[in-house]
């Protein structure tokens, strides 16, 4: 048995894991990669660029070994606003309190808090509210000053040292990329990142300076994390590659009661742009120290999976938790699970996608229904840019897609989307040769067998990108 057979994924869901201490080594990353995750997430917010730049190194020697494209994705840190520190290093709170807002750096106190970000200060007004501490506090301003603010406490009994801060239903002046995330971004791109994600999005102006500098050396990612930006979403899906609902920063700003449906509208409006979607944040939290996960937990991993996103994530679980390996197999048993029950097709198929007016669109839509009618093994996509898999993942399709693409960067990318089994050619010239390699691929990752049928789709001319206007049907021999 080859190392590609024995990495065969039973499910089209994709799986992101987190990178840190727990998940640093090259063994650890091998047993990874093996049990289920498709891409490595290097979280840009902690360690050093040594660091990540050796992780990467570790990925590239696994893809290597194992023959299978492998995706990097660079997480951005962005502007982080957070409180300073406190003399004893935490302050007791009483709903009803009154405490000081001021921009000195010194050590606060039960009287005074060091906010060191103007912008806030600027932004605010008497009657709006600070969160802090992911929601735990919350502060109701109730006199504004020059140079401070007074919050009278309405919820929360301790803040510590360096805690952040959330403004919910205010717009600030800040920039999404900031000094360190513009050294982090031009570190990661020299690493050779595949996707970039920009942290702290509210608008497309934020996302439009990334794109610049990025380029076509990775493909970009906006976080959705402030619902200024979902106020902003289409004009940010337009300019981006790919959406991150990072539910953490989200559920606290947003109420905890609209992020289910928040979720499900971005993923059905990313799904029908042909992008890629990643659902993260507290998806199996308490594997962080508990070899199993809560079922409140799995649930949560079923839903966004019903949801139809290309991707669920796991953040500290493997970066940093106890149990980063059983972490990854537990999040692949559930997508396995959930993918496999009765209910899952009549979820995904329930949502009738918007065909757009082109040929790419009809013929990767007649596509999915041409192997639906005759329960083709696969439907088999040789793209030059990756646009035809992207268009054929949208669809959703029970069966596997087997992407054949001789550029390396393309098939990296595409580990992110639904049910796209990527690989690197170099000798392919022709339709003929696509089959050819097609069935061979397909036995090797064990998704058909001699005799099984295969949907083709390429393009002539052959090798140009935005061409594909060919369909096929082929045999495995």
């Amino acid at each position: 048995m080859t190392k590609q057979q024995a990495i065969k994924r039973d499910r089209h869901t994709k799986i992101v894991a987190t990178l840190g201490p727990a998940s640093s080594s090259e063994e650890m990353i091998r047993a990874l990669f093996v049990a289920g995750v498709d891409v490595f997430r290097m979280n840009f917010s902690h360690g050093t660029h040594e660091d990540h730049a050796a992780r990467i190194d570790m990925i590239r020697r696994i893809e290597g070994e194992f023959h299978r494209s492998i995706a990097v994705l660079g997480d951005l840190q962005g502007p982080k606003l957070r409180v300073g520190t406190f003399k004893d290093g935490e302050i007791d709170l009483k709903a009803g309190m009154v405490i000081r807002f001021d921009q000195d750096n010194a050590p606060g106190d039960q009287s005074r808090v060091c906010l060191p970000h103007p912008e806030i200060h600027e932004a605010l007004h008497k009657g709006d509210h600070l969160l802090m501490d992911d929601g735990k506090v919350k502060i109701e301003i109730v006199k504004k000053g020059k140079d401070y603010m007074d919050g009278k406490v309405i919820a929360g009994q301790k803040l510590s040292n360096h805690k952040g801060v959330n403004v919910p239903g205010v717009v600030l002046p800040i920039p999404a990329l900031t000094t360190k995330d513009r050294k982090d971004l031009t570190a990661a791109l020299k690493m050779g990142v595949d996707w970039v994600a920009l942290s702290f999005v509210q608008k497309a102006e934020d996302v439009a300076e990334a794109r610049k500098l990025v380029g076509t050396k990775a493909a970009l990612m906006a976080k959705i994390e402030k619902p200024s930006a979902l106020e902003h979403f289409d004009s940010i899906l337009d300019i981006v590659d790919g959406i991150m609902i990072a539910r953490g920063d989200l559920g606290v700003e947003t109420p905890a009661e609209d992020v289910p449906a928040v979720q499900k509208r971005i993923v059905n409006r990313v799904r029908e742009a042909g992008k890629p979607v990643i659902v993260a944040t507290q998806m199996l939290e308490s594997m962080i120290e508990s070899p199993t996960p809560t079922r409140a937990e799995a649930s949560d991993v079923a839903t966004a999976v019903y949801d139809g996103t290309d991707a669920v994530m796991l953040s500290a679980e493997t970066a940093a938790g106890q149990y980063p390996l059983e972490a990854v197999k537990m999040m692949d048993r559930i997508c396995t699970s959930t993918e496999t029950s009765p209910a899952y097709r009549r979820f995904i198929e329930a949502d009738g996608l918007i065909t757009h007016d082109n040929a790419a669109d009809a013929l990767t839509k007649a596509a999915y229904h041409v192997a639906k009618d005759i329960g083709a093994a696969c439907i088999v996509n040789y793209t030059t840019s990756g646009s035809t898999a992207r268009r054929t993942s949208r669809q959703r399709p029970s069966r596997p897609i087997l992407c054949l693409t001789q550029n390396p960067e393309v098939a990296r990318r595409l580990c992110l989307s639904y049910g796209v089994n990527a690989l690197h050619v170099t000798d392919i010239k022709d339709t003929g040769e696509v089959v050819k390699h097609a069935a061979k691929f397909a036995k090797i990752l064990n998704i058909a067998k001699k005799g099984d049928r295969m949907v083709v789709t390429a393009g002539v001319p052959f090798g140009t990108p935005g061409s594909t206007n060919i369909l096929r049907v082929a045999w495995v021999d």
